[in-house]
């Protein structure tokens, strides 16, 4: 009998207070249940560098998430330039040796929201650290609430990964983000933009499975939020029992 897919999830983490008196992790339950929607088994990765080789020889695939906080531009070979920079550094450094060793040992990598952002730093790319700052009229990507519904389109690259997944070359997705990605480097593609031009979800075809996408697709609100999440468990799946 195949066994399903362990899927790896970066945790957020904030300081002492709120919650707790001590530092504590934090993540929403959407992450962890579209992995058991659609056949994987979520752990939850603390972020320890140590761990990071024996993280990636239990996981099948790896998903980034996303968080209220920003990588440090010097990631990027740039300084802070906004005042909205917010860094957790810890995080970062775990993240950055988690995903490497991912792309490394060819796992499949889903990177949401300041996963994407994430991934194409690690790719050689570089972040527009505020969108307001950088895009004239611009959209509105950090929406307000509801988080989970979607705000405006994208438009999806045809022939790329994303538009074998999702079969559309336009789609409504949700948005809540201030930063974004600005150049990737070569062998990175763009395969989803929105109307004002801001960068929306990277691929890396040199990989098996590595996507990155803006928006939040684990909420499951649409088809084809549903969709990436269940390509990328089967992708998974596949890593597994090949």
């Amino acid at each position: 009998m195949k066994k399903k897919p362990i899927i790896g999830i970066t945790l957020d983490s904030e300081k002492a207070g709120g919650w707790s008196d001590s530092p504590w992790y934090a993540l929403r339950e959407d992450y962890a249940n579209s992995v058991l929607n659609q056949g994987g088994i979520p752990i939850h990765l603390a972020h320890s560098i140590d761990m990071a080789e024996e993280y990636i020889s239990i996981i099948d695939g790896l998903i980034i998430t996303g968080g209220d906080f920003d990588i440090d531009p010097s990631y990027y070979g740039e300084t802070i330039n906004s005042d909205r920079i917010v860094v957790k550094n810890t995080r970062t450094a775990f993240e950055i040796a988690i995903t490497k060793l991912a792309l490394e040992y060819k796992k499949p990598i889903l990177g949401i929201c300041g996963g994407e952002q994430l991934l194409n730093v690690i790719l050689g790319g570089t972040l527009i650290q505020h969108i307001p700052d950088s895009v004239p009229n611009c959209l509105v990507h950090e929406q307000p609430h509801p988080k989970d519904e979607p705000s405006h389109s994208v438009t999806v690259k045809e022939q790329s990964l994303l538009h074998k997944i999702t079969g559309v070359t336009e789609m409504m997705v949700n948005s809540t983000h201030h930063q974004a990605v600005k150049d990737v480097l070569s062998g990175v593609i763009i395969s989803a933009v929105a109307p004002d031009g801001v960068i929306e979800a990277i691929e890396y075809p040199a990989h098996p499975f590595c996507l990155g996408v803006e928006w939040h697709p684990e909420y499951e609100k649409t088809e084809y939020d549903k969709k990436i999440i269940k390509a990328f468990i089967e992708a998974s799946y596949d890593r597994k029992n090949r």
